[in-house]
């Protein structure tokens, strides 16, 4: 029972210490953009290494999770002569939540270890540290430049993937035998999907975003014991990161979609 209790107390130590972490280092970054610090170059590389380079597997996983989607959905509609109304059903579900969220989970996988391993390497080899000798502050330098490539290019990312997920939905759809005409009115009727409910959808992407940088930097700079410390941060980026965009997006989607 004591080091069951001295476990508990442990987790709600290291819980506390997480919040207290990632709030501060959001803080210090907001406060280095509102001061006029945006990174420069390094942002533009970084908008490249999150944004281009993952664009490939964030419109593949969105389309094949899209498909699959059609594919049931067609698969039920058809028996009780519903057929037309597969794409607004596509077109919803892919602009309020599966494109956002995958494209969420993917980019955390991808993106949230490399920063992690990235800046983990850099602060268990002291150049962390070298960065304060020379008054270059880590935020401004490391923080910052990642933050705002995430928090711009995961948007585009999904409405990229937006799009992979409707063609793909219709791709599958007319293979089911739904009409191609049906399923694009659909896709586009009020009814099902409104410009406000994109809008919305590429909004928690900013959140989500915000997520993958803060817990990758913060897990990345906090890694101790030398490559051991480096893949430990690395797993917990990717796990904590993932796990908040569900966590996250609940509460978003009941904020946003239910009235």
């Amino acid at each position: 029972m004591q080091a069951a209790g001295k476990g508990w107390a442990a987790t709600a130590v290291g819980l506390f210490e997480f919040i207290g972490e990632n709030g501060i280092l959001l803080g210090q970054t907001l406060r280095s953009l509102a001061s006029g610090t945006l990174g420069g170059m390094e942002t533009l590389r970084q908008m490249s290494l999150i944004g281009v380079n993952s664009l490939p597997i964030a419109l593949i996983t969105t389309a094949f999770s899209a498909a699959v989607l059609s594919l049931q959905s067609s698969a039920q509609s058809i028996k009780f002569g519903m057929g037309s109304l597969v794409g607004g059903l596509v077109s919803a579900s892919v602009a309020r939540e599966v494109a956002p969220v995958l494209t969420g989970v993917v980019v955390a996988a991808r993106v949230g270890s490399a920063i992690a391993a990235e800046l983990g390497t850099m602060k268990v080899t002291e150049q962390v540290d070298a960065l304060r000798s020379l008054a270059v502050h880590p935020v401004d330098y490391l923080v910052v430049p990642r933050f705002m490539a995430c928090v711009l290019m995961l948007p585009l990312l999904t409405l990229y993937a937006d799009a992979a997920g409707v063609v793909a939905g219709y791709l599958v759809s007319a293979g089911m035998g739904v009409p191609s005409g049906g399923y694009f009115q659909a896709a586009t009727s009020p009814v099902f999907i409104r410009m406000e409910h994109v809008l919305l959808g590429l909004a928690k992407t900013v959140v989500f975003g915000a997520i993958i940088a803060l817990v990758s930097c913060q897990q990345g700079l906090r890694a101790r014991g030398g490559a051991a410390g480096v893949g430990h941060a690395t797993t917990n980026a990717v796990v904590l990161s993932i796990m908040l965009i569900y966590v996250v997006n609940y509460f978003l989607s009941e904020l946003m979609f239910i009235p």
